[in-house]
């Protein structure tokens, strides 16, 4: 449970990052800001798949494989995890794994935070280069 706490913390930590302004940002895209949203983007899916796994290890069926091969093997569950949450964070979809559940509602949660991140991080930036 402690673990579960620590990474929702974390992903609420980065996600509230993006609204703290920062005194020494430019006044263009540059590798730095891409570099930070992919980091956003990585922290979440991250984040994500560890719910993903830690909640289907613990016995709530939060997605079902549409594949032949059923393991319950530790790695292959904390895998399909962050494969869920990848497909899902970037709308990908592909339907071999598929949230079940309240794995529906997780899913739901992380495809909204993955379509407005993007909108969230150019508003962020067009503000502070209008404060400068």
């Amino acid at each position: 449970m402690l673990v579960l706490g620590a990474v929702i913390f974390i992903l609420y930590a980065s996600i509230a990052s993006m609204w703290v302004a920062q005194s020494k940002r430019k006044p263009y895209i540059s590798a730095e800001n891409f570099v930070a949203l992919l980091l956003l983007y990585f922290t979440m899916m991250l984040g994500f798949g560890l719910i993903y796994a830690w909640m289907q290890i613990n016995g709530y069926n939060v997605f079902t494989r549409n594949i032949e091969e059923e393991t319950n093997r530790f790695g292959h569950i904390l895998l399909d995890g962050l494969y869920l949450s990848a497909t899902t964070l970037l709308s990908v979809g592909y339907g071999d794994i598929v949230p079940v559940g309240i794995g529906k509602w997780i899913a739901v949660v992380e495809a909204l935070l993955g379509y407005i991140m993007p909108a969230t991080f150019i508003t962020r930036f067009v503000i502070d280069g209008n404060k400068k």
